[in-house]
This record gives C-alpha cells, sequence and structure tokens, in this order.
C-alpha cells in the first residue's frame, strides 16, 4: 500500500481526536501494510489512537535503524526505492508532531528490564577420544592435544582442532580410532578431518568420526546442526548420519539441520551433487540450492531455490530470517546463548531480517521488541516472552 498523500494531516487529526472513521482506517490500513522485505512483524490486533500513534512514531524511527542493522534478504523491487526516500523525507516532517506525543520508557516498554546481561557463545567443545576420556578443547593450549595412533590431534593458532597424518604409514588399527567432538549450548567449533573436510559445529551439536577414513566410504555421526566443506575422493564417497537422515556425497558444501525440537531434518546444498536418503531407503538427489525436509514421520520434501544464505548464516557470525515465526527464532537464541524460554501468553508473530550473533543478549532482545509486539524479561538464564 502506498503511503498516504494526506499522512501528515491524518497524523495530526489521530494525535488531536478530530479524524474520522475513514481516516482512521486509512492510516490503521497504512500502518499495518508494510510488505514482508521489511524487516517488521505483522499484527491483525486492533490499535487505541494512542496506541497506534506512539507505534507510528516508533515505526518511523525504526525504518532508519532497521535499514542499518536489520538487512532484509529479498532483492527490491523498482517501486521500493522511492517509497523508502519519501519514508525518510517524512520522518523529518512528522517529527516534530508525533514527539509532542508524551513519551514511554523504551526500556521498559520493550524489554521488560533487560538488566540480567548474557553473552554469546563462542568456541567451546569437547572432545572424546576413543578410550572414553575427554578433553575440554576451550582450555587447551595451541599444539598437539592427543595422538590417536598415527594421528596427531592439534589445536591450531585460530583455536580450530585438525586431524593430521605425520609421515606416519597407517595401520589397520587406526581405523579402530573414533573421536566425538560436543559443543555445548553457547559453543560452537570447526574441525577439520584426517581427510581435509572442515567441519563446523553449532551449539548443542556434536560429530562422531574416525580417526583416518579407511576402506570404500568415510562415514560420520552427527546431531544438532553442522556444516560441511567436502574434499572430493570419487572413490570414497562422504556420508553423512543424522538420525534417520543419510546424506551421502564425494566433494560439496552442504548444511545439515537435525536438532531434535526442530519439525525437520533440513539438509540445504550449495555446492555439488548429493544423495539424501531416509533410514537408507527413499532417496532424493539435492542440487545446488536445494534444501530437503525430512518429518518425524519419516516423509521426504525437496524445496527448490532455498534461501542457502540463512541456512548458513550461523557459520558467517549471524542469525538470519524470511518470515520465521518467534518460536523457530528463540530456539535458535536459546541454543547460542544457552538459556531457556518461557512463553506467558499467545505470542504468534513473524520476523524477517538478520541479527549478529556476537553481541550480548539484550541487544538481540531490544532488536526485537523494536517491532513493539512482543516483550522480553531476563531472570537468571530464563528469557520470559509475553505478548
Amino acid at each position: 500500500m502506498q503511503i498516504p498523500d494526506n499522512i501528515l494531516d491524518l497524523i495530526e487529526k489521530y494525535q488531536a481526536g478530530t479524524a474520522t472513521p475513514e481516516e482512521k482506517n486509512t492510516l490503521n490500513a497504512w500502518y499495518r501494510s508494510f510488505d514482508d522485505t521489511e524487516a517488521a512483524i505483522q499484527t491483525n490486533e486492533k490499535l487505541t489512537e494512542e496506541q497506534l500513534a506512539e507505534r507510528i512514531r516508533n515505526r518511523m524511527l525504526r525504518s532508519i535503524e532497521q535499514e542499518q542493522t536489520l538487512t532484509v534478504l529479498r532483492p527490491r523491487r523498482k517501486w521500493q526505492l522511492p517509497a523508502a526516500a519519501i519514508l525518510l523525507f517524512l520522518i523529518a516532517g512528522v517529527y516534530f508532531i508525533l514527539f509532542k506525543l508524551p513519551k514511554k520508557d523504551s526500556t521498559t516498554a520493550t524489554t521488560s528490564n533487560l538488566t540480567n546481561d548474557i553473552a554469546p557463545g563462542g568456541n567451546k567443545a569437547l572432545l572424546t577420544l576413543s578410550d572414553g576420556s575427554t578433553i575440554v578443547l576451550d582450555n587447551v593450549s595451541n599444539g598437539t592435544v592427543v595422538q590417536e595412533g598415527n594421528i596427531k590431534v592439534e589445536k591450531l593458532n585460530n583455536g580450530l582442532l585438525a586431524y593430521n597424518i605425520h609421515g606416519k604409514r597407517l595401520t589397520e588399527n587406526d581405523k579402530e580410532f573414533y573421536n566425538t567432538i560436543t559443543t555445548p549450548r553457547g559453543g560452537q567449533y570447526q574441525v577439520t578431518l584426517s581427510d581435509g573436510t572442515k567441519v563446523w559445529l553449532n551449539a548443542a551439536s556434536s560429530i562422531r568420526f574416525p580417526v583416518v577414513f579407511t576402506g570404500n566410504e568415510r562415514k560420520v555421526e552427527i546431531t544438532g546442526e553442522a556444516y560441511f566443506e567436502v574434499v572430493k575422493n570419487t572413490g570414497t564417497p562422504f556420508k553423512v548420519s543424522a538420525g534417520s537422515s543419510q546424506v551421502e556425497v564425494m566433494g560439496t558444501h552442504f548444511n545439515v539441520n537435525s536438532y531434535d525440537d526442530e519439525a525437520t531434518i533440513k539438509t540445504t546444498l550449495l555446492e555439488g551433487l548429493v544423495k539424501v536418503s531416509v533410514n537408507n531407503q527413499l532417496a532424493k538427489f539435492l542440487r545446488p540450492g536445494q534444501q530437503s525436509g525430512i518429518s518425524k514421520d519419516g516423509k521426504i520434501t525437496v524445496l527448490d531455490n532455498a534461501d542457502t544464505e540463512e541456512a548458513i548464516a550461523w557459520i558467517n557470525g549471524r542469525f538470519q530470517y524470511k518470515s520465521a515465526d518467534i518460536k523457530t527464532i528463540l530456539r535458535q537464541i536459546s541454543r547460542w546463548y544457552d538459556v531457556d524460554i518461557e512463553y506467558r501468553g499467545n505470542v504468534d508473530i513473524h520476523f524477517t531480517g538478520q541479527l549478529p550473533r556476537n553481541q550480548r543478549v539484550s541487544g538481540i532482545f531490544e532488536k526485537l521488541a523494536l517491532t513493539g509486539e512482543v516483550n522480553f524479561k531476563i531472570e537468571g538464564r530464563k528469557i520470559i516472552v509475553s505478548p
């Protein structure tokens, strides 16, 4: 919906209480008409005149901040640039009118006492060796961590883990060594496997793998979420097991999201070709830009033109969403900040945009609360969410 030509008059009439029912409807309709290319959450609730005037003021000011911090991931249509320019121009004109209204304390109104702040996650992981012993990787100095057979496990200068063969002949016994890397909530980690394949683990995830790949396949098992850059070896396919899902590749880049609290296991392909199967039976081939989904009952679907940037945003240090519901968003935030979420009341909103993963949790919630549709309160490591 286009910005009404007489919007300044409409706002002033709203403030003065002299707007006609038709003018009120026009202004209400305009307020709710922002299309999904903006980082805004839509609502169907009816607003009082005071609420609407307050939200219009916030909506105008939010437009500037969202342009900077909540980048929208859809190509702009041609008419959007003039509309954006008009909107920014109107902010200057509407500033005087709206700021005559009494202001609420924005921190109290939107974030509900976010005084107990929580730091974001970081490089944290636990290495479990083949004998069952464990090593806390975030406490280990750079250099050789341990040796399993003829494979040295090294922590590199960038804090990541690498499995390297150091000029020794591999023996049949080497294949008996399996390691597991597990990240806690609030942790992530990267490892380079003995074949050179790179793996990124998201929060609350794990990967089990042999310290050296032998035989006619390279097989690993994961829980949670992992991104792979697999070294190509046509004679030895790389296989990933995640719950009921199996992914087979020769060499490619892909992301697997297999958290238990998500409705589906999603595999998103960025490069190459993969075969996704359910319980080693029903199989689908994915091409770059496609995403498979395996439901709890074993059904498999394939989405063309998947948002690959959204799927791997986490390895680039951000959360990224396209019309995501608030519960999906908060599940990710819960894992990364190691917090529990409690809902009080019916919270049903959707969000499009991106948020940085490197700021304290209050910064995330303050941006979400800018929508004016949801409130947050921190109690210890629990986040209380309410309409």
